[in-house]
């Protein structure tokens, strides 16, 4: 179930509140960032958000935006100066950019946060070393360290671009010895880590918010199903998760106090057959399967990242009703604009779309969130919702 912790601990960062009026920041700008924007505004804090991206997500809804590519260090500077404290929705940021803002303004995750969570190299030893269980791995940046992580850890496997991989990208699986080497192929020979792979009950997250004095919230564990490595599915609270919901909870409070994390991350997880954790991934920012804490918890993962950017106490996590979110992707458009009046015929459906003026299959374009009186008949509720549609055509 879901926890919240009041324990304070000093930090050496100005922990000052940033009050509302003040304009925060953010690097990226698509749905996550929309949705923090919409956060903050209820709030009462303005939006610079700075993206490559024209008519973005955030863009639509942010106060101002900076169009301008992140290695742009005159812009970046410039945008720096413009905020109090700027966060992030999006890893793929260069450590020059975020080094050049912390000049003018705090980053919340800091760009160390940043540098450990966009190498799964990194991030794999950060875990490992923090005494956090992981799955087998090695490090691949040849032929001969291929072969002998196959030999090590053996198949199968999956093979992973070191940096820059989400929603499956830079990755094969490796079922036999022999497909090894075009599974490297593939990535492009590039740096690499080599996976055991783990036959799992569940996939499951953990998002760990942590203010700028050491306050700490937790929401989760939350249940999560994914389609073509895409997540299709979250349910919160999720019945058979009640018997490990503490230990994912302080596995999350250790990394966000190792990492000295302020804002908020996500941390994904295997639940195995015999009962185990692994940490798969983590994020430095709000995830997909958080979406639903938006209608199901007393305070959304979109206001709990303001609140601990901004050094504001954190807000309750407690959940209000069972949910469950299903994901709508660019699929669903390709016979036509779907009948939303069809899916909001159920008066438990909320509909959030993200402002995407092109959709193509794969991409995230909204999401479906429902409360129902269990997590099942929300399921249901939830699938139905979307499977209407497209239905009727």
């Amino acid at each position: 179930m879901m926890a919240h912790s009041s324990e304070i601990k000093a930090s050496e960062q100005d922990t000052q509140p940033i009050l509302p009026g003040a304009t925060l920041g953010i690097l990226g700008s698509g749905q996550l960032g929309r949705m923090f924007a919409q956060a903050a505004s209820q709030l009462g804090y303005y939006v610079h958000v700075f993206s490559p991206e024209a008519d973005s997500p955030t863009g639509q809804v942010a106060h101002r935006e900076t169009i301008a590519d992140y290695d742009d260090t005159r812009a970046v500077a410039k945008f720096s100066k413009s905020v109090e404290v700027v966060t992030l929705e999006f890893e793929n940021i260069s450590a020059a950019a975020t080094e050049t803002i912390a000049r003018d303004a705090p980053v919340r995750p800091s760009g160390q946060v940043l540098h450990v969570a966009q190498d799964r190299l990194r991030e794999k030893r950060f875990l490992q070393a923090a005494g956090i269980p992981v799955t087998p791995f090695a490090e691949i940046t040849s032929s001969e360290a291929l072969t002998s992580a196959v030999e090590e850890i053996g198949v199968p496997a999956v093979l992973k671009t070191a940096a820059w991989g989400y929603d499956g990208k830079g990755q094969a699986k490796i079922a036999t010895a022999t497909d090894a080497p075009q599974a490297w192929q593939s990535l492009d020979c590039q740096p690499a880590i080599y996976e055991g792979w783990v036959e799992y009950e569940q996939e499951l997250s953990v998002l760990v918010a942590r203010s700028t004095v050491g306050e700490v919230a937790v929401y989760g564990p939350i249940a999560n199903q994914h389609a073509n490595h895409i997540l299709d599915l979250s349910v919160y609270p999720a019945p058979d998760l009640s018997a490990i919901a503490k230990e994912a909870g302080d596995i999350g409070r250790a990394m966000v106090e190792q990492l000295d994390v302020v804002g908020i991350i996500c941390i994904e997880f295997f639940l195995t057959a015999d009962g185990r954790l692994l940490v798969n991934e983590i994020a430095p920012r709000p995830h997909n399967s958080g979406h639903l804490t938006i209608e199901a918890c007393r305070t959304s993962q979109f206001e709990q990242q303001v609140r601990a950017i901004c050094g504001l106490p954190l807000g309750e996590t407690t959940a209000l009703r069972p949910a469950a979110m299903v994901n709508l992707l660019g699929d669903l458009w390709q016979t036509g604009e779907p009948r939303w009046q069809a899916a909001l015929a159920d008066p438990l459906v909320h509909l959030h779309l993200y402002g995407k003026r092109e959709a193509r299959p794969g991409r995230k374009m909204g999401h479906l969130t429902v409360l129902a009186d269990t997590a099942e008949e929300a399921v249901q509720r939830a699938y139905r919702a979307r499977e209407r549609l497209t239905s009727e055509r």
